[in-house]
């Protein structure tokens, strides 16, 4: 509660020094920017990230206990949070964590999103794409990443170079794209095909996808870095969160924050 006073006392500071003319509205912002973060003990909660970044602090689930990730979660609503992104938390923390807070968990991408779904302030389509039905639970951590940061999202599963039929077939759905995450395992070709189909960047995530010689996913991760098409990034192998977050980046580029 101290530490709580302190900040509300620093804030008020800052507003009655940008009413006096002594501080530009910028420099004040700016000055917010740079607030100290929350101290539970277990973790220090970056409250003012998302004047920084445009988004707020997301909460890594793995290695933590259901009663961290809930502290740290009702603190941030306590903060004003209303859209609390927790990711890589497994179905038996997440049924525990559900218990106190309101919150919609998907075991698929493992992912568990504290209140109400915000509503879309990207300019275009974010396409999540995938090579096989196997490399779903990567997309949906994308995807779902995506939309909980404020995107549209529209997925294209299984359209692998294995049938690439069935990739040409959704054309339309990926030349109207903003950005492209491709995502696949085995050899990560899907990424370069993309590239070079369509005019928008496009974000490769290898997946540990693969029989023996993948090396749990560096195939993939290899194939992407050395891709031919231009305009193609890589993020790390299954890395979805990440790609995800760098395709809603994209998305907002010009949006007012």
């Amino acid at each position: 509660m101290v530490a709580e006073k302190m900040e509300q006392e620093r804030i008020l500071e800052i507003m009655q020094r940008v009413q006096s003319g002594e501080m530009t509205p910028q420099q004040a912002l700016l000055a917010l920017k740079m607030e100290p973060f929350q101290d539970l003990g277990y973790a220090k909660i970056d409250h003012h990230r998302a004047l920084r970044q445009g988004a707020a602090e997301v909460i890594y689930g793995a290695g933590k206990t259901a009663g961290q990730i809930t502290g740290i979660a009702r603190a941030m609503c306590e903060k004003g949070g209303k859209n609390i992104l927790i990711t890589r938390m497994d179905a038996e923390k997440a049924e525990e964590v559900g218990r106190s807070l309101d919150m919609r968990y998907d075991p698929i991408a493992r992912i568990g999103i504290v209140g109400p779904q915000p509503e879309n302030t990207g300019y275009g389509v974010i396409a999540v794409v995938t090579g096989g039905t196997s490399d779903m639970p990567v997309a949906e951590e994308a995807a779902l990443t995506a939309e909980a940061l404020g995107n549209r999202v529209q997925r294209l599963y299984d359209v692998g170079v294995a049938g690439l039929h069935r990739l040409l077939s959704k054309m339309d759905i990926i030349m109207q794209a903003r950005v492209v995450v491709a995502v696949a395992g085995m050899e990560g070709a899907l990424a370069s095909v993309l590239g070079g189909l369509c005019d928008c960047p496009v974000i490769a995530v290898p997946t540990s996808v693969g029989y023996g010689a993948n090396f749990g996913g560096l195939s993939a991760l290899l194939s992407m870095l050395n891709s031919c098409a231009s305009g193609v990034s890589v993020v790390n192998i299954d890395n979805g969160f990440g790609a995800g977050y760098l395709a809603s980046m994209i998305n907002h580029i010009g949006a007012p924050r």
